[in-house]
């Protein structure tokens, strides 16, 4: 198991694994999440550093600033697969925070309140990251040397999931605000974002099999 102190990114897989396995609220849903934008990050940026060369000279402008993106994608995703296990600690805090005065009781209640927010904020711009990494990928797929092609495929495929299991992690979380208003924008936000990211993937996974099939 994983020491607090320890940045969980830089675990082994196999101690990550079994972190995540264990029954210990962290590293939980988010984390796994970011954990898959990153593997997406690494399948683009293969794609991306294969297509170079006299070959692909064309498009070596493209491809360097893809990849200098896909770069800047995996450290996001790093960020936030740390940032989701402080944010879930800081929910515990409050939770335990005491509540047996009036005044306690409300400093409570908005200590919970503004560890739910920063809870569905992480998340959500886990949501953001893969949106923004598909778009990069989608342009790389006419182009990407067509021998790993299935592996851009494979890429968008990991950032649509990661940003699904996103979404769940801002679902449970936003239950617990208290504002309406806060609660439906964020809903409105996401379907907004996972319609998008859906239409990518479906789009990108289908020109990946046609050149497959080429």
């Amino acid at each position: 198991m994983y020491n607090k102190r320890d940045r969980v990114f830089d675990l082994s897989i196999q101690t990550f694994l079994h972190s995540a396995g264990a029954a210990t609220p962290t590293p939980g849903g988010g984390s796994v999440a970011a954990l898959v934008g990153s593997l997406g990050a690494s399948m683009a940026s293969m794609s991306a550093n294969f297509t170079k060369g006299e070959k692909f000279s064309l498009y070596s402008e493209q491809i360097d600033q893809a990849i200098k993106s896909i770069q800047q994608t995996c450290r996001n995703c790093e960020d936030l697969l740390e940032a989701d296990i402080v944010s879930f600690d800081r929910y515990m805090d409050a939770m335990k925070l005491p509540k047996e005065t009036e005044e306690q009781k409300e400093i409570r209640k908005q200590a919970i309140q503004n560890a739910s927010v920063e809870a569905i904020t992480i998340p959500y711009r886990l949501m953001e990251v893969c949106l923004e990494a598909m778009h990069i990928t989608q342009a790389l797929a006419p182009i990407a040397n067509k021998n790993i092609i299935s592996d851009l495929g494979i890429s968008v495929i990991l950032f649509e999931a990661a940003a699904q299991s996103a979404w769940l992690t801002v679902e449970i979380n936003r239950v617990s605000l208290k504002d309406p208003v806060l609660r439906n924008e964020y809903e409105h936000k996401c379907n907004a974002i996972i319609s998008e990211i859906t239409g990518i993937k479906n789009h990108t996974v289908k020109l990946v099999r046609q050149r497959i099939a080429q």
